[in-house]
This record gives C-alpha cells, sequence and structure tokens, in this order.
C-alpha cells in the first residue's frame, strides 16, 4: 500500500507538470508488474497525445468490483486491471443517461458490467466523477453496438428527395456537396484575405496563417497526425503554422464559456508554437458532445447552439478568424459506451448544415458581413465529411469504416482510423479549390 500510495502521489504531481514528468510516472506505475491492478490514469483511449493538463477524460471498460466502503472502482480496461477512486458525489447513470436510484449500490453494477466514466482532476489526482452503465453482463449490448453497417445513406449521398426524420440529403441541403452561389462567393472574399500575418496581424511575407483545431479526443488524435504528415509534406505552404487544440474530453459544450480551461489550454498551445492569436485565420472545428440524448429535435439543437457559442468564442480571441471549415464524427456504429454512439455520430451532421444554413439566411448571431456591421462569426463551410456506412464503401470514394479502425472502445480511431481521417484532411486542403490557395507552397 505504501508503494501504491507514493506511486498516487508521483500521478498526482505529473498531473500538475506534464509532458515527460507524466510520462515517467505512468512508466514507475507500470512497471509494477507484480501489483493486481494498476493505477487509472492518462493511458486509456489513447490520451498520451495531450500535450497539456486535463480538465476532464472520458474512458471505457468493463466492472472487476466496486468497494463503495472504501471508494474504489476496479476496471478492466484495454486488456489490464486497473484502479480509480471514486468521487464522493458521483454521478451514477444508466444506459439512458439517467440517475439510478440506488447509486453505486444498483443491482446492475457487477462484475462483467461494461461503463463509461468521466474522470477529473481533484485534490491529488484523477477522480471518477461520473459512471455510466454501458452495457449488463449478458445483455445484448447498446443500440447499434458492434455492427458493420446501419443501413443509412451517407449525407453525401442522400438527394433532395431523401428524407431522414425530416431532414433531405446533401451537405448544404437540397441534394448539393458544394457551397451555393451565395457561399461561393462570399467564400471567395474571404479566402483573399487569408495571407500570412506577422504577430500583430498585419500581412508580412514573413507571416503566418495559423491552421487551428478546435474539438474533443477523437479530433486531437487525428488532428495531430495531420499535422505530422502534412509538416513534412513538400508541396504545402511553409508560411502555415498547424496548431492542435483539440483537447481530450472538451466536446463542444466544454467550450462554450469563454474562459473555459479548453480556451486556456488552446492559448498555451498556440503560445508554445509561436503563433499569436492575430495570426490565426482558420479553423477546424468537429462537431461532438459527450453522452448526448433524446431525438435529432433535442441534442442536434443542443449541439448546433453549443456551436454556435464556439465559433462567437472563437471569433473574439482570434480577431482576423476567417473560415470555419466544419465537420462530423467517424462511424460510431461500433461503439461500446454511451460516449457518442450511433445514430448520434450521424446526426451530428445535420448540426453542421444548420449552422451554415442559418448563416446564408442572414441570422444575425451568424453575421459575417464586415460591411454591414459587426462580425460575430467566421464563414462557415464543410470541411470534409467523414462519415461513411460502416464496411459498405461509400459511392464517392470507397470510404469504409472497419472494426479495426476504431480503437477497443469502438469510439475513438485506432491507429488506421487516424491515418484514414489524416490523409483526408491533408487531400481536402491540398485539392481544395479554395484552400489550396493559400494552404498549398504556390501561394508562397
Amino acid at each position: 500500500m505504501q508503494e501504491r500510495s507514493s506511486q498516487r502521489l508521483g500521478l498526482a504531481g505529473a498531473l500538475r507538470h506534464p509532458d515527460r514528468q507524466l510520462v515517467r510516472a505512468l512508466a514507475s506505475v507500470w512497471r509494477g508488474q507484480a501489483e493486481s491492478s494498476r493505477v487509472l490514469c492518462l493511458a486509456l483511449s489513447g490520451l498520451l497525445l495531450m500535450a497539456g493538463p486535463l480538465a476532464a477524460f472520458e474512458a471505457a471498460g468493463t466492472i472487476r468490483s466496486i468497494d463503495i466502503e472504501h471508494g474504489v472502482l476496479h476496471i478492466q480496461a484495454n486488456g489490464h486491471d486497473h484502479v480509480a477512486a471514486l468521487a464522493q458525489d458521483i454521478r451514477v447513470l444508466g444506459t439512458d443517461g439517467q440517475p439510478l436510484a440506488d447509486g453505486l449500490k444498483t443491482a446492475e453494477l457487477k462484475p462483467c458490467a461494461e461503463v463509461a466514466i468521466t474522470l477529473e482532476r481533484a485534490g491529488g489526482g484523477p477522480v471518477v466523477r461520473t459512471l455510466r452503465l454501458s452495457r449488463q453482463a449478458g445483455g445484448n449490448g447498446l443500440r447499434n453496438s458492434g455492427q458493420a453497417s446501419l443501413g443509412l445513406k451517407p449525407l453525401n449521398e442522400m438527394t433532395a428527395a431523401d428524407r431522414y426524420k425530416g431532414e433531405d440529403g446533401g451537405l448544404y441541403g437540397g441534394g448539393r456537396n458544394e457551397p451555393p452561389p451565395a457561399l461561393l462567393a462570399a467564400a471567395k472574399k474571404q479566402t483573399e484575405k487569408i495571407v500570412p500575418l506577422d504577430a500583430e496581424g498585419h500581412p508580412s511575407q514573413g507571416g503566418q496563417i495559423g491552421l487551428v483545431s478546435i474539438s474533443m479526443s477523437n479530433a486531437t488524435q487525428e488532428y495531430a497526425l495531420f499535422k505530422e504528415i502534412a509538416d513534412h509534406d513538400p508541396q504545402k505552404s511553409l508560411r502555415v503554422t498547424i496548431v492542435d487544440c483539440a483537447q481530450g474530453g472538451q466536446a463542444m459544450a466544454e467550450w462554450v464559456e469563454p474562459n473555459a480551461q479548453a480556451w486556456a489550454e488552446a492559448d498555451r498551445r498556440l503560445a508554445q508554437a509561436r503563433v499569436s492569436a492575430q495570426q490565426v485565420q482558420v479553423v477546424w472545428v468537429k462537431l461532438a458532445n459527450r453522452g448526448p440524448r433524446g431525438d435529432l429535435t433535442e441534442h442536434g439543437r443542443k449541439l448546433q447552439q453549443d456551436t454556435l457559442a464556439v465559433l462567437h468564442n472563437a471569433k473574439v480571441r482570434f480577431p482576423n478568424l476567417r473560415i470555419a471549415y466544419l465537420g462530423s464524427r467517424i462511424y460510431g456504429g461500433y461503439a461500446g459506451s454511451p460516449l457518442n454512439p450511433e445514430p448520434y455520430a450521424y446526426e451530428g451532421a445535420f448540426a453542421v448544415r444548420w449552422l451554415i444554413q442559418d448563416q446564408l439566411k442572414g441570422d444575425p448571431g451568424l453575421s459575417n458581413d464586415e460591411a454591414r456591421g459587426q462580425t460575430k462569426a467566421p464563414l462557415l463551410l464543410w470541411g470534409p465529411y467523414f462519415w461513411a456506412n460502416g464496411t459498405t464503401p461509400r459511392q464517392s470514394d470507397g470510404l469504409v469504416w472497419e472494426r479495426k479502425d476504431l480503437g477497443p472502445d469502438g469510439t475513438h480511431p485506432s491507429g488506421s482510423g487516424r491515418q484514414k481521417v489524416a490523409e483526408i484532411l491533408l487531400k481536402f486542403f491540398k485539392e481544395d479549390a479554395l484552400a489550396s490557395q493559400w494552404f498549398m507552397k504556390t501561394a508562397d
């Protein structure tokens, strides 16, 4: 026990001073193979890709036991046993996301029950704040869990006549996958203004074009790899600086408050990359919320409103922000937890489209016309659309999502899944008629 306590303290210290200390602390714990369990920390769900301190993160696993008296959860995740402290005010939820009346004494919370947990940093280290039942032992699982296809059409394959819960097809609606004329004209104007800027935001041949990501764990895993391969691409402009500001546990709702921890971490990463707020001109925003509930009109509208607030914050923080490329999630049919399964992963695309359509309709909350007054948001465009119907090849490009493309929890991408998204992102910025004007070296 004394050895384990010291390891916990080491991890707590590493959380206050991340990066190298964190890696050393994790390694010291994992070398203790004689212990029957390991301390649950930042290893789950690929969270070592995070570079800075975390406010919250999620993991999925199978209950080994719950020691209510001592406030300890024994859980198996990623093929290993872990131990995590339980918060005194822990929220215990059922598969529907509603509180369970018996809390930790709920009969379903037995060995082999699958759960999703949310951990936050408090006091000496991470503690479990929320425990949500994903699947009972012997049960048949979440809806759509483990399904290789769902029988849904990708939004970019739906026509104007197709309907999904009253919504027609096409990324931009009406069966269209390209920006309508008015939006295209506005996009051309904004693209012309994207030029290298110095730290004060003035045009400079030696300046930078900041290209930043805003989103959650999936996005940071994907965008970090995109940055790696893009920075080694000889065709990319030397003036474009890619900064991954997406963070584990920080979905759209966690970016809503202007002073949220997610924004503070984004500031830290920009400073580390030597990119000023005035140099950020393009953002990629991947829309998703944690544990969505209800039908499209409920969770979709909440996602829309949360993202609207995020876009407002981004425009205030980055005064020269011109364009926000929006996107939705990859296939979620393999998900083994309620973090963001289907159909929520599929339906998130409609929130993207609603925002773009509202801006086209002149919504004052999305004003982007500098000639008519204050601009409250960047111009909104679709970035790459990643959803495909599992193993059913997408007609336009043959994209599929196999089980191997997702990690153990079925929600976060595996190495091959991250590679797919990263390559699609790079292809988009290199080949899109507008984005390529500033992304490619020819722009230099």
